[in-house]
């Protein structure tokens, strides 16, 4: 553990992977989405022999291989920065973290670039069940990579499935299925991958409408714009379904995030949930945070409390009772925490002080209080709270939590009403004479991109101080290198993800202006 971090080193090392983080989110979740789409359209295209549908595979495909050959870039660089800039969070759970990341590299990837030659080239050369095959493991593999990275991310969040080991100052697994199936974790995977299916739906329905706006390929933007619908719709209903219930679960394992995006500092019963607010600053305090408060807001009265709980009798514990404490539901304060953590530092010191000084005797019983289960959950489960200075230290920036949330809440209620429309207007035959909703769908492309990100800031954000909770903050976890090289670095990338970004945006367009082959090619 670094004692002495330059405060700038972590602000930039910070910046430098959110920036990878926000630009690889940009590409992943359309790979994830159209995949499926081309594997379905394929399908369609298997049973039914008709050719118009190959060709609107192809098109969609050739998107899709655009988007995944880009997006590949920013995902190694992401991964490489763990080792880069995050070595000491590495160190300290690398054997867990790196489990997941090593699955997604021997499974996942393998799959995906295995099969996605034949997907491409094939055509001509394999049979159309084995072509369609290959399509579709090419789809499972793009989840099943975001499957292994969520599980990393999720453990983060929550860490499970490990113990500590006082010889190397490192965590270790001992349940590869408790990490598996860490609740976070599938709540993370559910509603990522669906938000992704949904992303892809609403480019696919986008672009449809640009046909038919320009009055070319209907029949290929009125298929598609089918395909796109119901997928779309069956998407956004998962994406709200799973998204409330990582809410709730939030609010059990992280309640400090849970808090902050609904910017609750004052616990009550019969609580609301805030359908729309606008947050003010106030001249209350908690520590040395001010309190926000709402200069307007519309809420749904004992909501929140009813989700969480069951019903509005539920006290919904607030960032008061948090930092605090509240006895009677056993919330520790935040100053214990801060206590407990120090006092299991303080063991491990000891430990290490006496292996040192080779004292058979400390060694046998400090080792001995590392397996002692109520030393780990009075003590050491709480070890990160060593590097807190203050309580309120563990309140995340509430006004980006708050708006983070209601904003992608808002843009997911969005959403199942345009897929709803566009199945609405497709069944009664008036798609191509409602020019306004082709604007619409055509202009609702990136709301989807935006509400992905959004989704992450929260995520990210709503954690912080943490890198890992409650056992790591993120000023221990950073490599200790020159931040010169962190802001060189962040600077060529910056760079490098931005040409990559209009380089795929100007190869769509042209692709998508050019259209799908003739039959004849």
């Amino acid at each position: 553990m670094i004692d002495n971090i330059d405060l700038s080193l972590v602000d930039w090392s910070r910046a430098q992977f959110a920036l990878t983080a926000i630009y690889h989110w940009l590409f992943v979740p359309l790979t994830l989405g159209l995949s499926m789409i081309v594997a379905i359209m394929e399908t369609i295209y298997v049973k039914t022999g008709k050719q118009e549908w190959k060709r609107i595979t192809l098109f969609w495909m050739k998107l899709f291989g655009i988007n995944f050959a880009i997006g590949i870039a920013t995902g190694i660089i992401l991964e490489f920065e763990f080792g880069t800039n995050w070595s000491n969070y590495s160190w300290f759970v690398g054997d867990i973290f790196g489990a997941p990341l090593a699955a997604e590299g021997i499974v996942a990837f393998f799959l995906e670039s295995t099969f996605i030659a034949v997907m491409f080239f094939g055509w001509d050369k394999v049979s159309k069940k084995f072509h369609l095959l290959s399509t579709w493991l090419v789809a499972i593999g793009a989840s099943l990579s975001a499957l292994w990275i969520l599980v990393a991310n999720a453990w983060m969040q929550h860490p499970v499935g490990m113990a500590f080991n006082p010889d190397t100052a490192r965590n270790e697994m001992v349940s590869f299925w408790a990490v598996l199936f860490n609740q976070i974790a599938v709540d993370k995977f559910l509603h990522t991958v669906s938000s992704g299916f949904l992303l892809a739906s609403m480019f696919v329905l986008g672009i449809s409408s640009w046909f038919l706006l320009r009055k070319r390929e209907e029949y290929l933007a009125k298929r598609s714009i089918l395909i796109a619908g119901i997928f779309g719709l069956l998407s956004s209903l998962m994406v709200a379904y799973t998204g409330d219930k990582s809410t709730r679960n939030l609010s059990k394992f992280q309640p400090v995030k849970f808090a902050s995006m609904e910017a609750l500092y004052q616990g009550k019963s019969n609580a609301g949930l805030i359908a729309f607010g606008i947050l003010k600053d106030s001249h209350t305090k908690i520590g040395d945070k001010e309190i926000k408060e709402f200069a307007v807001k519309i809420q749904i009265p004992g909501l929140l409390s009813i989700l969480t709980g069951g019903n509005n009798d539920t006290y919904v514990p607030g960032l008061v009772d948090q930092i605090s404490g509240n006895s009677k539901l056993n919330i520790i304060p935040t100053s214990e925490k801060i206590k407990n953590g120090i006092y299991a530092r303080d063991v491990l010191a000891a430990y290490k002080k006496a292996k040192l000084e080779k004292d058979t005797v400390q060694i046998s019983a400090l080792k001995g209080v590392f397996n002692d289960k109520t030393f780990l959950d009075k003590y050491f489960r709480y070890f990160g709270y060593a590097a807190i200075d203050k309580p309120e230290d563990v309140i995340p920036n509430v006004t980006i939590s708050f708006y983070s949330f209601h904003l992608m809440v808002i843009l997911g209620f969005l959403f199942i009403m345009i897929f709803s429309v566009a199945l609405y207007l497709t069944y009664k035959g008036s798609i191509s004479r409602n020019r306004w909703f082709l604007w619409v769908a055509l202009l609702s492309i990136p709301l989807p991109y935006v509400s992905g990100e959004l989704g992450w800031i929260l995520t990210e954000v709503g954690r912080q101080p943490w890198i890992i909770q409650d056992l790591m903050t993120v000023s221990k976890g950073v490599s200790h290198v020159m931040t010169g090289s962190v802001i060189t670095t962040f600077i060529l990338f910056a760079v490098m993800f931005t040409a990559l970004l209009i380089a795929e945006i100007s190869i769509m367009v042209k692709q998508i202006k050019i259209g799908p082959k003739n039959r004849e090619d």
